[in-house]
């Protein structure tokens, strides 16, 4: 229950939190919001979701761990777990810190060049996660349905 729910917010937040944001000017029939306050918002709202996600990158590493002690072993879980953990405490403990640095240092580092190949590969990062999560969540489902 715990993937799906964190499978949800992470495709909540990529297709329709952040398409929203970005396109304020839509909802408010006029450009009051800049572009870098939009990042702001949308960072604020990245930070209350990344304590769901690193509470799932526990979960995981907990339950997979003890399947693993139990001899349950499954080379599709065991991928798609470690795939999801590693890009949960990517996106969480590297690059939210990095964007928040260019963020602190004022509006015109992030326009910069650095921060555009940081954003991207974050983006990137996410869908990892995406991928990893539905994997992750349809295979313990097949080995759920096979006992």
């Amino acid at each position: 229950m715990l993937l799906g729910i964190t499978l949800g917010t992470v495709l909540t937040l990529g297709a329709l939190v952040a398409s929203t944001i970005f396109n304020s000017e839509d909802y408010l029939n006029s450009k009051i919001l800049s572009h870098y306050q939009e990042g702001l918002i949308m960072t604020g709202i990245f930070l209350k979701a990344n304590y769901l996600f690193n509470f799932t990158a526990i979960v995981i590493i907990l339950r997979e761990g003890y399947s693993f002690k139990l001899f349950q072993r499954d080379k599709i879980v065991l991928i798609s777990a470690m795939s999801a953990v590693f890009a949960i405490f990517m996106f969480t403990l590297y690059y939210t810190p990095d964007i928040l640095a260019y963020q602190a240092a004022g509006e015109e580092m992030t326009k910069s060049k650095n921060f555009a190949n940081i954003h991207k590969a974050s983006e990137l990062d996410f869908y990892l996660l995406a991928l990893s999560l539905i994997v992750l969540i349809v295979r313990r489902l097949q080995l759920l349905i096979k006992e």
